[in-house]
């Protein structure tokens, strides 16, 4: 006697298991309408990674001893954030070796003084003690040399508070002034952001270009255009697009403002790997077209509509497309680096440091 497979209850199965998926991605997309979690969908500050991170005892983290100094700046509205200043490793090798305990923070005013320093904003979740961004700091301080200033918005890590898109655009301002005041010139300050970072990192950058002040330049690592066009982007393993009904929500994506790169006044970097699965490519793409437009040729279109156009409107408007396109040409200079990329850790790869160091830093800076 022969057994034959259950295939209704295999199917009567499979079909409660997606009916109970359903319902429970329809519930979260009906909690993202409530404000409260969709700050803590859009910054995922509660998760404070490393857990138990000792801000106090960098090394513990993997940097050498006595190159960091544990600080606190104070925001324009109150608010106090953890921060970190690495130095560049040509101040560090300067000092004895095992340093003396806080000799980083006695060498904060020589270090910025004498060599570049990177600001660097970092993405949503986690801290600035994350094992990724401490190799980020490792890079920037070893291979371009410059020191860094890293620090945890409000809300995050070791710093009070409730990040917000202003809350956030005053401390990243509170971190420029705090780097200014220790001596540093304008024009020896790189701001990078990483993820959400390039949003802040951005806005800094077009607030003090406003203000006239000459900066060394802005990097954007795995930017994004806007955060409406970040969700219809956004899949889960590159494949799943879960939060696109989040658009339909009110509000849901409108806590970010675009990143306005065409208002920069600097040399600017974007990098972004092709591979990265949470931020496509093509947001890179899209500010990269923001940036050239201003310097292309426009293209007029007769006001009639296409089937009415005679020949010579044709062949006027083909030939300001290829004025167009041959001006862009004459313009971008593309460079192909093989095989890299890896994701959301885009800057952690020396080939990319390497991109900043040239782009960015002379052989003497």
């Amino acid at each position: 006697m022969s057994i034959q497979p259950d295939n209704d209850g295999l199917f009567a199965r499979l079909r409660r298991g997606f009916a109970v998926l359903g319902f429970l991605y329809l519930g979260a997309v009906i909690l993202l309408a409530v404000p409260w979690f969709q700050s803590h969908i859009l910054y995922m500050n509660a998760l404070k990674l490393p857990w138990n991170a000792h801000f106090d005892a960098p090394e513990r983290h993997g940097l050498a001893p006595g190159k960091t100094a544990n600080i606190k700046i104070q925001t324009a509205d109150n608010h106090t954030l953890g921060a970190w200043f690495i130095l560049s490793d040509t101040i560090y090798h300067n000092l004895s070796f095992p340093p003396p305990p806080y000799a980083a923070e006695l060498h904060i005013s020589e270090a910025v003084a004498q060599r570049p320093t990177v600001l660097f904003f970092h993405g949503n979740a986690a801290t600035r003690a994350l094992s990724m961004r401490v190799r980020l700091y490792s890079g920037f301080t070893s291979r371009l040399n410059a020191n860094v200033l890293a620090i945890d918005y409000r809300g995050f890590g070791d710093s009070p508070g409730t990040p917000t898109e202003d809350g956030l655009s005053l401390d990243a301002r509170a971190a420029w002034d705090w780097l200014i005041a220790q001596g540093a010139s304008p024009q020896d300050i790189l701001i990078v952001g990483h993820s959400l970072g390039t949003a802040v990192a951005s806005r800094l950058s077009v607030d003090l270009s406003e203000d006239g002040v000459k900066f060394k330049g802005t990097v954007l690592m795995s930017p994004f255009s806007s955060l409406y066009t970040l969700i219809d982007t956004y899949n889960i393993f590159g494949v799943f697009p879960v939060m696109l009904p989040i658009n339909m929500i009110p509000r849901a994506a409108g806590n970010t403002s675009p990143i306005c790169v065409q208002k920069l006044k600097v040399p600017i970097l974007l990098l972004h790997a092709e591979d990265d699965w949470d931020i496509s490519h093509t947001h890179s793409d899209a500010l990269f077209d923001a940036l050239l437009e201003s310097y292309l040729p426009p293209v007029y279109s007769p006001p009639a509509s296409q089937e009415s156009w005679s020949t010579q409107q044709w062949n006027e408007y083909h030939a300001q497309l290829v004025t167009r396109r041959e001006t862009r040409e004459s313009l971008v200079t593309r460079t192909v680096i093989p095989d890299f990329g890896l994701m959301d850790q885009v800057g952690t790869l020396e080939g990319v440091q390497e991109v900043i160091r040239v782009t960015f830093f002379t052989p003497e800076a």
